[in-house]
Formats: C-alpha cells, sequence, structure tokens
C-alpha cells in the first residue's frame, strides 16, 4: 500500500528512509490544499417553540443567544408575568435596566402607573392579567429594539399567546404596535381604528413611561382601555 505524502514526511523527520519504486508516480512538494472546513449550522433557539408548554418555552427563553448583541449584555432574560390563563395581555417593547435586573417586566415607574391603571380597571398584576414585552432581553442603552431583534424573539412572543389565549391584546407603545401590526404609522393613527393579532382583538394605546412625561394623555389611554374591557366582555 503506498505511503501518502503526509506519512513519508513523518518518517523523514524521524531519520527512516524512504525506498520509492523508480516507476511510482513523482511525490508532489507542494503543500496540499486545505480541505474546506465544515461548520456546524448554527441552530437558532426560537425554532421549534410550537409544541412547548410554560416551563419548556422559559427554559428556551433563558438560554437563547440568537442576538448576540443582546445576549452578551443582559443580567437575565425577562420572560413575562402574570395569569397563564389571562384575558387581558399587555405588550410592551422590551425590558428597562431594572426589568432586566429584577427579571420582570414594568417594575420601575412607567410599572407602577401601569399598576394603577390596572386597578381603576378592577385588575391587578398576576389576577386575569398577562404582561410581556416585544422582546425579552434588555436593548443596551435602552433603544428601540431593531427589526430584526423583534423578529428573532417573535416564535417566543407568538407561543406564549398561544398558550394564554386572551381576549383581547393591549400594545403599550409605539414600538410594542408598530411591531404587532408590521406598520410605520404614527401610534396616535394607530390607536384609533380596529386591530387584530393572531385572531386575537387588539388596542393600541400609548406607553405608561410615555405618560409619565405627558400626563395630559391619560384621557385617551381610559378610553383605550375601557375600549379593551369592551372587548373582553363581548368576547
Amino acid at each position: 500500500m503506498p505511503l501518502s505524502r503526509r506519512q513519508r514526511e513523518i518518517l523523514g523527520e524521524m531519520g527512516i528512509p524512504v525506498w520509492v519504486r523508480r516507476d511510482a508516480p513523482p511525490v508532489s512538494l507542494e503543500p496540499a490544499a486545505n480541505p474546506p472546513i465544515e461548520r456546524p449550522a448554527v441552530e437558532v433557539e426560537v425554532r421549534d417553540v410550537a409544541g412547548l408548554g410554560w416551563e419548556d418555552l422559559r427554559a428556551r427563553v433563558a438560554a437563547c443567544m440568537a442576538c448576540a448583541e443582546l445576549a452578551s449584555q443582559r443580567t437575565q432574560t425577562v420572560f413575562g408575568v402574570g395569569d397563564p390563563a389571562a384575558d387581558w395581555l399587555f405588550i410592551g417593547e422590551a425590558p428597562g435596566a431594572e426589568e432586566d435586573r429584577r427579571g420582570e417586566p414594568f417594575v420601575g415607574p412607567a410599572g407602577q402607573l401601569l399598576d394603577n391603571m390596572l386597578a381603576a380597571l378592577a385588575l391587578q398584576r398576576g389576577r386575569n392579567v398577562h404582561i410581556a414585552n416585544i422582546l425579552k432581553c434588555r436593548p443596551p442603552g435602552n433603544r428601540d429594539p431593531k427589526p430584526e431583534e423583534a423578529e428573532a424573539c417573535r416564535g417566543f412572543l407568538d407561543r406564549q399567546i398561544t398558550l394564554i389565549r386572551p381576549r383581547v391584546i393591549v400594545a403599550l407603545g409605539r414600538v410594542a404596535a408598530q411591531s404587532l401590526l408590521g406598520s410605520n404609522e404614527p401610534l396616535g393613527q394607530l390607536r384609533v381604528r380596529e386591530h387584530a393579532y393572531r385572531g386575537t382583538p387588539l388596542v393600541v394605546t400609548y406607553h405608561p413611561a410615555y405618560l409619565l412625561r405627558s400626563p395630559g394623555e391619560k384621557a385617551k389611554v381610559w378610553s383605550d382601555l375601557l375600549r379593551a374591557r369592551s372587548l373582553v366582555a363581548g368576547a
């Protein structure tokens, strides 16, 4: 059995002579071209979540590395919180610094205002209410989510919606509304129209953080919430 070029080199380094037949083809001294490296396909953590229950879905979110920038800078993922069979689902845009630290959405001043809004509807966090975000990780500097980040996280959110089966979705703020509806229209225009997401009625309103800066808009939000309540009652 003829020796390979590498075998001849190894024997030569060991000082062992290698006899070559006169009629043997010449051995090329040029280095062989490196064969292409087969790199394993990167598994996208968001795929194949359709059959997952709550605990498996939460674990998949916690281990997600689909968005390298977000995964490298987060303290933890922010899965969502509340009644797993709630009639009301509130969706914001992304965790902030306090949410990233505590692992729960809407826990800062905007979260306190959201709790007050719920109380005005005779609701409370965790009882017939579920709260989530478009993104499960905090964007650096609290910037807006990038479209590709929202898309990467969408499978998780859609699975949550399927498991919850809410009677109404309330999109809190421009980013959440535009992402869910695939629209670039201003929030003011989206607010006054009827919408649905994956067959569930969707109401668009202002984000609680915006109301902290513009308290004069609270009357509009109350009107939006009353409309959402009527949808829950009608459903």
